[in-house]
């Protein structure tokens, strides 16, 4: 969904010859698979960071056409709403200081945003959910001036059959609302984590990516607030998943294949299976017909970005052409600050090389319907949730983030040779988070309980502290 669209209606037709090229390179992507296509450079790292424009009273302000014309960085993008952008970085190798150069270049480019955003009389912000955002904010006025944005917005609600949204989420407050477009998606700003695999990790990379899911959204967890309502640890998941709520092809639509989805099941032979599924069982939502040969996978690659695994198998091309693989992990949200979010990166990239350097491995220790419930769980109780791990034990994701996953980690870290300084510097942060309990979400929920639930003032306050750097187990009530 990254690249712009040529246009934003179309006819049966489009759809036709679209569904036909997509077959045409899913068949052709078989084969690569088949043959050994893709590249074995691996070990590599990237990430993504959504994040708010606000205004002196902490309110989104629609605002980022013309901060992105006077920004004039490739690497800052638009995202739906005028009031989100989306902050890039050039991939890392796995090894060495990659966490500090990683910290290093972030805090570059958010140093120079917030300089322009300044000239604005705005801040940015990165967090999950902006805690005072309306409802009423969610407007098509307020969505980017993008082909694609407004296309998906027409096609869902074509599939919708012009019924409108449905959000109904229960957690410690109960929120249920009707929306007419798919702006309600803007309301969730991620930190997505890419890594690069070798083809022949590819399948057991995407499953232990389901099985880090549920201990990554509960310790990183920053999104408990919308429209005022106290709901989730981390509300980002049921909300993004009730904002885009479309499913199979006509018969089907309120099938269990939903566009945003924690999946299937675990893939058994490929990772290709996640590509024929989305041909089969997908309807296309942009078909936006390209010129280019079969091999640059341009119809598969768009169709893929309609579909919102939170653990989602990507094709891209190395330098040089060579086709890779890329596992992109959509469960983290933005924030609290960049020393969080790089801590947070290791984490993941740790306890995945141990996961996948696993003896055994952990896809045949835990059933995929166990790993679903534990993400769902984690999302909604946070480090305090109680899920089942590889053995078939119980507790809380916090004592086992402390006794068994830290410890994991650790020692993926040392496998993928990183400097012991950074190992040290950004799983200590991890751990100092587990110990005190303190979250984003753990702090957003004590700070309004004992200042009134002013959502403004915590929302400024969260801001100076983002701002200050300090990590989030450190920040005062």
């Amino acid at each position: 969904m990254g690249q712009e669209i040529e246009a934003v209606r179309f006819t049966p037709d489009n759809f036709v010859e679209y569904a036909e090229r997509l077959r045409e390179e899913t068949l052709l992507l078989a084969e690569w698979f088949a043959s050994d296509m893709f590249s074995h450079r691996d070990r590599m790292g990237g990430y993504e960071l959504e994040a708010w424009l606000v205004d002196g009273n902490a309110r989104p302000a629609p605002l980022n056409e013309v901060f992105l014309k006077n920004l004039d960085n490739p690497m800052v993008v638009p995202e739906l709403a005028r009031f989100n952008v989306e902050l890039n970085d050039h991939p890392q190798h796995l090894w060495g200081s990659a966490f500090s150069r990683f910290e290093a270049s972030l805090g570059a480019t958010w140093k120079q945003c917030n300089k322009y955003a300044a000239e604005l009389h705005t801040h940015l912000v990165m967090i999950g959910i902006l805690p005072t955002l309306q409802e009423g904010e969610l407007t098509q006025a307020n969505m980017s001036d993008l082909k694609r944005y407004r296309a998906l917005n027409e096609q869902v609600l074509r599939l919708r059959e012009g019924r409108p949204l449905e959000l109904d989420i229960s957690g410690r407050e109960h929120l249920k609302v009707s929306h007419s477009s798919v702006m309600m998606e803007a309301a969730t700003t991620s930190f997505q984590l890419h890594i690069k695999v070798h083809p022949r990790k590819a399948l057991r990379a995407y499953n232990a990516s389901m099985i880090a899911s549920a201990p990554m959204v509960a310790v990183t967890a920053n999104s408990p607030y919308l429209f005022g309502h106290e709901l989730w640890d981390e509300t980002r998941i049921p909300l993004f998943e009730q904002s885009v709520a479309v499913s199979g092809f006509a018969g089907a639509s309120h099938g269990p294949l939903r566009r945003v989805t924690f999946g299937s099941g675990y893939v058994r032979d490929s990772i290709l299976e996640c590509f024929v599924e989305n041909e089969q069982h997908y309807p296309v939502l942009l078909p936006m017909r390209f010129h280019d040969g079969l091999e640059q996978m341009s119809h598969v690659r768009l169709h893929n970005g309609t579909i919102w695994r939170w653990n989602r198998p990507l094709i891209g091309f190395d330098y040089d052409g060579i086709p890779h693989l890329r596992i992109e992990h959509r469960v983290v949200p933005g924030g609290p600050t960049i020393l969080d979010m790089i801590a947070n990166a290791a984490f993941f990239y740790g306890l995945m090389e141990a996961l996948m350097g696993a003896e055994t491995p952990p896809e045949q220790q835990l059933d995929f319907s166990v790993a679903r419930d534990n993400f769902y769980t984690a999302a909604r109780h946070g480090l305090e949730a109680h899920i089942t791990w590889l053995d078939g034990t119980r507790g809380t994701v916090r004592h086992l983030l402390r006794t068994r996953l830290l410890p994991m980690a650790r020692l993926g870290l040392e496998r993928l040779e990183i400097d012991v300084a950074d190992i040290d510097r950004y799983l200590g942060i991890i751990e100092a988070r587990v110990q005190t309990g303190q979250t984003g979400s753990v702090w957003q929920r004590a700070y309004a309980q004992q200042h009134g639930g002013d959502l403004v003032e915590m929302t400024q306050v969260y801001r100076h502290n983002q701002d200050s750097g300090t990590p989030v187990h450190q920040w005062a009530l």
